[in-house]
């Protein structure tokens, strides 16, 4: 196996065992084993489980959807969110594994300086690009200005995180649905004003 493909399967390895058990219950031997590598193999390429776990963060940030959505100009800000939640709604909806992201941030540490950085690199790109669609539909008048559109951003985020937990405990998406329902009654500035 190639220096570079070896490296590929331990990510992806891990990718997979973190989405599934997150980090505390994944060894680096269970990774090699998923992987079908050597231990050594995994040191080759990455100094740590917590490195290997930031690299598979940084990929994982760029979206499990199709986050070009929210940059489509070609669409109203607020249906460029909807569709945006609704793309999430149904890959979680499928998915039973939960947010990589979310469990990470219930077992991040001290002990884990560089999955924290990690996650705040994320965090922020996610809320820069929701900030940035809820702003412009603040100036279009079609969502409610009141509110920073950062402090909306960030919200959303959260609150959706934890709309995923509660579908992987319940085992059902009702949480999902539930959050855009009341998402967009309580964003949306009414017509009749």
């Amino acid at each position: 196996m190639a220096r570079r493909s070896t490296r590929n399967v331990v990510l992806n390895a891990g990718s997979k065992l973190f989405i599934e058990r997150g980090f505390s219950a994944c060894s680096v031997q269970d990774i090699t084993d998923a992987a079908g590598v050597p231990k050594g193999s995994f040191y080759n390429h990455f100094k740590s489980k917590e490195a290997l776990a930031a690299e598979v963060l940084t990929e994982y940030g760029k979206g499990t959807t199709d986050r070009s959505i929210l940059s489509n100009g070609k669409l109203p800000p607020l249906a460029r969110l909807k569709k945006h939640f609704a793309a999430l709604n149904d890959h979680f909806s499928q998915c039973h594994d939960g947010c990589l992201v979310g469990k990470f941030m219930a077992e991040v540490s001290e002990d884990t300086p560089r999955i924290r950085n990690e996650l705040l690199k994320v965090l922020t790109v996610w809320g820069e690009q929701i900030s940035a669609v809820i702003a412009e539909g603040q100036q279009q008048g079609s969502i409610r200005s009141d509110l920073k559109a950062s402090e909306l951003a960030n919200f959303l985020i959260d609150s959706y995180e934890g709309a995923i937990l509660r579908t992987r405990v319940e085992k059902n998406p009702a949480a999902l649905k539930a959050f855009v329902k009341v998402v967009f009654s309580s964003i949306v500035v009414p017509l009749d004003r």
